[in-house]
């Protein structure tokens, strides 16, 4: 079975984080999760495949998205190949608040500490995650999640926008995990800014499925207003496809490559593009699918959330001091 028809056998929206799970486990169970490598040669499949899901269930992309990073992360470190059938979480997330430590007790890395925003945590089986050694370096650890000495709380999660992903607190108290690659290798590696782009990858799918939500009424009734309103979304996923296209190509030709500039110019392109789609296609619709269609009520409150994996303008500053830095004629057409 293919994914599109594999999502298409599915109801949606899935109502809780156990559907998210074993929706996400019938997909690994079905290798769907086998996604090309980015910089491999096919990264825009790669991304056609996330935009695919976050198209029909955002909170089930964002597990997905999640697995299949931690999957990339791992083989480009070099780490063994993954338990059949496991899933994963990937949480990076550093807020000052909740970082988790690790130390070596005779021979053996264990965890302390308390990690933020962990999607998905009561539902997988396995995480990868940061944690930081007693030198203050960030590492990057596996952790088998049915251990004992790990407490998924409830804390930290109160959304109404993508509440099925349950991005909840870990404690970790002594927790055995396995180191992959070196400190600071997270952030440091090519695959990093390329998952950057795959997160947006998924903002534009969920996009795309909010403006079929509005293409379908214009297709029956020649509304002026309402084709203003789908002409301006088309202009808009226009230019965020092209983006991703180019965005693919680059990265093909070019794995090794800090993807940095690359990732941030995407990401606000097809942010912007994501806010203008939600902002037509609401206008243009009016009420009703907000309070009727389930899979629309959904989708336009968890895009907004989705997106706020953007930092807004601290990340147009970190664009800008790029586009500073770079030559005079970076712009040509």
């Amino acid at each position: 079975m293919n994914l599109h028809d594999f999502l298409e056998d599915h109801a949606w929206p899935l109502d809780t984080p156990q559907a998210l799970g074993q929706c996400l486990q019938g997909m690994v169970h079905a290798g769907l999760d086998q996604l090309p490598l980015p910089g491999s040669g096919l990264t825009l499949q790669r991304w056609q495949h996330l935009a695919l899901v976050a198209g029909h269930d955002l909170g089930l992309c964002k597990l997905f998205e999640g697995h299949t990073d931690a999957l990339a992360t791992l083989r480009e470190l070099g780490a063994r190949p993954v338990p059949a059938g496991s899933t994963w979480g990937m949480w990076a997330a550093e807020p000052p608040n909740a970082r988790v430590q690790m130390r070596e007790v005779h021979g053996q890395t264990l965890l302390m500490g308390r990690k933020a925003w962990c999607s998905g945590a009561g539902v997988l089986s396995h995480g990868l995650l940061t944690a930081w050694d007693e030198h203050g370096g960030q590492q990057l650890v596996a952790v088998d999640m049915q251990q004992s000495g790990i407490s998924v709380t409830d804390d930290g999660w109160a959304a109404v926008g993508m509440a099925t992903t349950a991005s909840v607190d870990i404690v970790f108290d002594q927790v055995p995990c396995t180191r992959v690659g070196q400190p600071g290798d997270y952030l440091r590696r090519p695959g990093f800014w390329q998952g950057a782009i795959g997160i947006a990858a998924c903002w534009l799918g969920a996009a795309y499925s909010l403006a079929h939500h509005l293409q379908q009424p214009c297709a029956k009734r020649a509304e002026p207003h309402a084709l203003a309103h789908l002409g301006a979304v088309q202009a808009a996923l226009f230019g965020a496809r092209n983006t991703l296209h180019t965005c693919a190509t680059y990265l093909d030709q070019n794995p090794a490559a800090d993807s940095q500039l690359l990732a941030r110019q995407a990401r606000a392109q097809i942010e912007a593009c994501a806010e203008h789609v939600i902002a037509h296609v609401g206008r243009a619709l009016g009420a009703g699918p907000f309070c009727k269609d389930p899979q629309f009520a959904r989708l336009s409150a968890d895009l907004p959330v989705f997106l706020r994996q953007s930092h807004a303008e601290r990340d147009l500053q970190a664009l800008g001091e790029l586009a500073a830095q770079s030559p005079a004629r970076h712009w040509p057409l």
